[in-house]
């Protein structure tokens, strides 16, 4: 039996590695730096770079990487060897501190939005010390953050370094203004549910919209989908539980904190759930965890599909952020305790929260915003793209008496008896949980449901973190100049609820009457990326970001430009795939069909004038209709897509053109040849259907 604490994090030069490997001075001197900031000398970086190489080869290592995530919304990695030249032909394994503190990959190759041009290759990568170094196969792993040669910000890391320093410090001068000196450090702290799709890998090779997009872009709905709700948390396959298990061990030791699996509402979907960790960790963590899943699935004739909406017609894939704030005395800032309403220091970090949210709804909607997730916000499986916050009766009810001074009685908790006195009682909770909210408040955190399968999660916390630390700015100012700070608070938490309780909504956020309430009360619905992106550059959001120096005015504008952009690049080639498919494999298939089927009626007539073709001939018909309108749709989507590439405009006005546009033909050319997938012979349609897709396992 595999004993799970002997190998957890066998593979990560961890705290513990670190104690091991390095003198007691040169551990201290790193500790300062990874807890305090505190500068690293090249000495100190010397010798963890010589015990970082001896640890990592002692576990098989021949070469190391800077461990980057660049704005393409992946990582990237570039491997060296730890090999030195010597006399007489020889080599030695060398890694020095200076190649742990620095590399230096072609920055002009990665997305950079304008800021470097394709001659300006320049671009440097540097170690981040509060991320443990990892091994994969025979290469030592070293997570950095990554900048252009003029210091320009080309990655994900770096702001959400910044944004965890500002929250930080900003929470630090909330504290000990309300009398809090016992803090010294405050942190975000994160645990993102990762859910995907596993289809078999012998059916994928045969989509090319699978293997070239990560979705189907063709295919009619299966008889059965997730009508009978039997998949969800239904008993796992023996081999989708032998792939969980291989997962589990190899997060396990890459130190992920890998905690609940189970399977999602849609077939063949699952999800995969961790421990909470500090925002940067788990960033990481949730990058090494797709990527592993892949590796993963590969190896049990699997693919793992990190795709929002692989299929049409059952539920995407989403990742739902759970966010807070801790101390480093352990205590979490979001916890209501046993009496909220006299809470005031949870009162007032939950003020915070709302406010941030009402006041920054589209940058909250940005950091979600791909073309993947337009597919799936607002689909009656996942949030609309309005932002509210979900706070549940209770909390609203305290909120409500503190703002208009009404006497607040808090809810008695009431016990659940099952009806057979073998089976225990138990206390119910005073809210129930909203799963239709984008931002539910689920007891000490917040959980933001609005992120895609495959976003990188550094992105909205980087919003969150950096709307919050202004939110506490504001408050801090308020509160070190004040000398009656009970009674501040409680203006504070007034002032909130009464200006900002429009965000609020505990109700149904799939009904329709939401989307007309929310409108009456003012909140932003951006439906798509486009429409979200073009707020992005907004006065206010440059002001933000610039006061809390997370972005300059010009990294704002490239990493606008660069989401644009890859908006419109993957419409276009799922276009190109579509008008690829159309013409090669389903318009030449259809049409053998329709011309074998008439020789079977001139067969049958030539035997018989008496013998009924009727039904033939009906379906012969409908096909060859449905291919006349199946080619103009073709051409036009050609037209359409022509047309939009060759457009001299902006990235905005460009993909605002693939969104209203391209994304319209290439609907109607779908809806045409699904119609036509279900009247042709299985024999004669060119790709593995949805039910052979989603149900052959």
């Amino acid at each position: 039996m595999k004993r799970i604490p002997e190998f957890f994090g066998s593979l990560v030069f961890n705290d513990e590695a670190m104690k091991r490997c390095l003198s007691a001075e040169v551990y201290i001197a790193l500790k300062r730096t990874i807890e305090n900031g505190d500068h690293l000398d090249l000495s100190v970086a010397n010798e963890v770079a010589a015990a970082m190489k001896d640890w990592a080869m002692n576990l098989g290592c021949t070469h190391f990487t800077h461990w980057f995530q660049p704005m393409t919304g992946i990582t990237a990695e570039k491997h060296d060897s730890f090999i030195t030249p010597a006399d007489g032909g020889r080599v030695l394994m060398e890694f020095s501190g200076k190649e742990l503190i620095k590399g230096e990959p072609d920055a002009s190759s990665f997305p950079s939005g304008g800021i470097r041009a394709t001659f300006e290759a320049r671009g440097y990568t540097a170690w981040d010390p509060t991320s443990y170094a990892f091994v994969m196969g025979n290469t030592l792993y070293i997570p950095t953050v990554f900048c252009s040669y003029t210091g320009a910000v080309l990655d994900k890391k770096t702001p959400l370094l910044r944004s965890m320093e500002r929250i930080s410090a900003e929470s630090l001068r909330v504290l000990k203004a309300i009398g809090r000196d016992d803090v010294g450090h405050v942190y975000v702290t994160v645990g993102a549910e990762q859910e995907y799709f596993l289809i078999d890998k012998d059916m994928y090779t045969k989509r090319r919209d699978l293997m070239y997009t990560g979705r189907t872009l063709f295919g009619a709905r299966p008889p059965k989908g997730q009508e009978m709700d039997d998949h969800y948390f239904g008993a796992i396959k023996p081999r989708v539980a032998a792939f969980m298990e291989e997962l589990d061990e190899e997060l396990w030791k890459l130190g992920v904190y890998a905690k609940t699996e189970h399977n999602e509402v849609a077939p063949c979907q699952h999800e995969l759930a961790p421990v909470f960790t500090t925002c940067n960790l788990a960033t990481d963590h949730n990058q090494l965890t797709m990527e592993v899943m892949k590796n993963v699935a590969q190896r049990h004739g699997f693919v793992c599909l990190l795709h929002e909406k692989p299929f049409e017609g059952v539920n995407g894939s989403g990742k739902h952020n759970n966010w807070a704030l801790s101390t480093n005395t352990g205590e979490n800032l979001l916890k209501p305790g046993k009496k909220p309403f006299e809470n005031r220091q949870f009162l007032l970090f939950l003020s915070a929260f709302i406010k941030a949210v009402d006041e920054y709804q589209d940058l909250l909607r940005i950091s979600v915003a791909t073309a993947g997730n337009d597919h799936r916000l607002g689909a009656h499986e996942a949030p609309p793209a309005i932002m509210s916050i979900f706070l549940g009766e209770e909390l609203e009810n305290v909120l409500h008496a503190k703002a208009y001074g009404e006497t607040y009685s808090a809810a008695s908790k009431v016990k659940i008896g099952m009806g057979a006195t073998v089976l225990p009682e138990f206390k119910k909770d005073t809210t129930d949980r909203n799963r239709t909210s984008p931002i539910a408040f689920t007891g000490n955190k917040f959980e933001f449901r609005s992120l895609g399968s495959s976003l990188n999660i550094a992105c909205p916390n980087i919003m969150i973190n950096t709307i919050m630390a202004e939110q506490l700015s504001l408050f801090a100012d308020i509160l070190e100049g004040s000398s009656n700070i009970e009674a501040d608070i409680d203006r504070i938490v007034c002032d909130v609820y009464k200006h900002h309780s429009r965000i609020i909504f505990n109700g149904n956020n799939y009904a329709e009457e939401w989307i007309q309430e929310a409108e009456s009360r003012g909140l932003m619905n951006l439906r798509t990326m486009p429409e979200a992106m073009q707020h992005y550059s907004d006065a206010k959001n440059v002001a933000l970001f610039e006061k809390h120096k997370i972005f300059n005015a010009d990294e704002i504008r490239a990493r606008c430009e660069i989401q644009l952009e890859s908006y419109s690049k993957t419409i276009k080639i799922e276009a190109l795939t579509m008008l690829d498919m159309a013409r090669k494999d389903i318009f030449p298939a259809v049409s053998k069909f329709v011309g074998d089927l008439s020789k079977d009626v001139y067969y049958k007539r030539q035997v018989s004038e008496d013998i009924p073709v009727d039904a033939e001939l009906k379906l012969i018909k409908k096909l060859s209709t449905l291919l006349q309108d199946f080619d103009r749709y073709a051409d036009e989507l050609q037209r359409t897509e022509d047309k939009v590439r060759g457009l001299k405009a902006d990235a905005l006005t460009i993909s605002r053109m693939y969104c209203n546009e391209v994304l319209t033909v290439m609907r109607k050319l779908r809806t045409v040849s699904d119609e036509m997938e279900q009247l042709t012979s299985a024999d004669y349609w060119p790709y593995p259907s949805y039910g052979r897709l989603m149900f052959t396992m």
